[in-house]
């Protein structure tokens, strides 16, 4: 045989040769894809900063019975969440600390509304520093507050924190509201508000009882009279402009359920049943 064709036959060999072993590692490449039992749909709520400590509690019990939908949380005050909403973060769970947030919503036609339904009710109490520095100071109830010994009180920002307008409306009450104005702090969300009392920053401040559970160094002195101010409660509802409405309604379901319900009472709420 010649040269030439033996260099022919060479090159074709060993082209065949290539060829087959480039096939059979291709044939042991497996194109990775998401399964249908990995695929997963990712539910945004936005909470008021109050239920921080139990929604992240109750998580893995939803997700025990719902491995395909993963939430993340976005907390903070009540009107901060309010307005989000309305300038098109994408939010698929609303749940405020007042009615009055949920109703501009509402109003503006963003919820789905046959979804809304009153989750918990909660209470306004009175707090100061358990390690209180100054001998001459003496919180035992909010007509207290006006004391000139008290020189700081920590409240709620009133336009947009629910704790305190709860609050500006307990102090109306007791007609105590222009003396104690002088002293207020205001705080962007009500851990704000408990921080400041925890750190000695100031001598007392107004908060919802279950913001106090977890807090260090915060002792209640007195609980607000219901008739003090408008009922606490946390109503819920689907975002209209939500990419995952259905999976929303079974997380407002799933928050209705004795389980979760459990959750919500151990760590200091009241509980309402499909209450709009």
């Amino acid at each position: 045989m010649k040269t030439k064709d033996k260099l022919k036959n060479f090159s074709i060999s060993t082209l065949v040769c290539f060829l087959t072993i480039g096939c059979n590692n291709l044939s042991n490449i497996k194109l990775e894809r998401p399964s249908q039992a990995e695929a997963t749909n990712q539910l945004t709520i936005s909470a008021a900063s109050s239920l921080k400590d139990v929604m992240e509690k109750i998580e893995p019990l939803y997700q025990q019975l719902h491995p395909k939908t993963d939430i993340t949380y976005n907390f903070g005050s009540s009107g901060s969440l309010q307005r989000q909403i309305e300038q098109g973060a994408p939010v698929d769970v609303f749940i405020s600390a007042a009615s009055k947030q949920m109703d501009a919503l509402a109003k503006e036609d963003l919820l789905l509304i046959e979804t809304r339904r009153n989750l918990l009710k909660n209470q306004i109490v009175l707090v100061t520093p358990k390690n209180v520095s100054k001998a001459n100071l003496k919180v035992d109830n909010f007509n207290d507050l006006t004391d000139e010994n008290i020189q700081a009180i920590a409240l709620g920002e009133p336009e947009s924190v629910p704790a305190g307008e709860y609050a500006q409306e307990v102090l109306t009450s007791f007609k105590i509201a222009d003396k104690v104005e002088a002293k207020a702090v205001y705080g962007k969300d009500v851990h704000q508000v408990v921080s400041y009392v925890t750190t000695g920053n100031v001598d007392a401040g107004i908060v919802y009882r279950t913001d106090v559970r977890a807090a260090d160094n915060v002792r209640i002195v007195a609980t607000a009279p219901e008739n003090s101010h408008s009922p606490v409660v946390y109503p819920i509802a689907v975002i209209k402009d939500s990419q995952h409405p259905e999976e929303a309604k079974d997380l407002i379901e799933f928050l209705t359920t004795p389980e979760a319900k459990e959750v919500f009472k151990e760590n200091g709420f009241v509980t309402i049943n499909n209450e709009q």
